[in-house]
This record gives C-alpha cells, sequence and structure tokens, in this order.
C-alpha cells in the first residue's frame, strides 16, 4: 500500500491538465462537440492573478477587478484553444488576448471556463468567497 507521501511525490500539480466542455455550441464538421483542454493554476499562479487583478480606488479601498481576475484565469490557463495565438488575435481584428477572448466567447462561456479551471485547481467554492477572503 501506498502511503501520502508517495503518492504526492509521484503525482506533482505542475501540468496538471484537462479536456472540458463548456459548451454545446462547438461543435466539429461531424457534429461531435469540441472540449477545450486546460490546466490548473498552481498557488502561486492564483496569487500573481489576485494581485494583478486588485485596484485602489479613490477613497484608497482596494477592491478587486472580477472581470481582470477571470480573464487571466482563462487566458493563462486554457491551453487549448489559445487564446493569446498571435494569428487568430490578427484574424479576428483583436489588439490583445483579452480583446480576443471575449470576441469568439460568450459571457457564460467564460464564466464556465472560469469554473472548470478553478474546479481542476483544486477549488470547492466560488473563487468570489476565496477572494473576499483574501482581501480580508
Amino acid at each position: 500500500m501506498s502511503t501520502l507521501q508517495e503518492f504526492l511525490n509521484i503525482n506533482p500539480i505542475d501540468n496538471l491538465v484537462d479536456e472540458v466542455v463548456i459548451s454545446d455550441r462547438f461543435k466539429d464538421s461531424d457534429g461531435s462537440i469540441m472540449k477545450f483542454k486546460i490546466k490548473a493554476m498552481t498557488n502561486k499562479d492564483f496569487d500573481e492573478i489576485r494581485k494583478k487583478s486588485m485596484e485602489v480606488k479613490k477613497n484608497r479601498r482596494i477592491e478587486m477587478d472580477m472581470q481582470k481576475f477571470n480573464s487571466a484565469i482563462v487566458i493563462n490557463h486554457t491551453v487549448v484553444p489559445d487564446f493569446k495565438d498571435s494569428e487568430s488575435i490578427k484574424k479576428t481584428g483583436s489588439l490583445n488576448p483579452e480583446e480576443y477572448m471575449n470576441k469568439v466567447l460568450l459571457a457564460g462561456e467564460i464564466a464556465e471556463l472560469v469554473a472548470q479551471i478553478q474546479r481542476l485547481s483544486g477549488f470547492d467554492r466560488d473563487v468570489n468567497d476565496l477572494v473576499e477572503e483574501a482581501k480580508n
């Protein structure tokens, strides 16, 4: 029987990936639903995205920009499709990965992708709850 230590040693979290369905809108030529390939966030990834998404307001209050936070999760943790692909960005007339993502995905699809990445990253609860905890 293996121990927890042995399990952890042979199952590191780097490069933890999954294929997920986020909408039945994405069908290939034979009608089968296409999957997105996502990768898990590490603690360092989560912390960096959280910090970059914080904004100091006029009243010196620090608030989380959830749109920026969710966009960063999707752009940095979706392997396929690659939202950073310069050719795709150019083809759609977008200026950056965030604009490209918003041109090709519906709001609910972005939300579902964020939820799937969070699930793969080990979050059992809504990330908004986690952000509120981190702010306090």
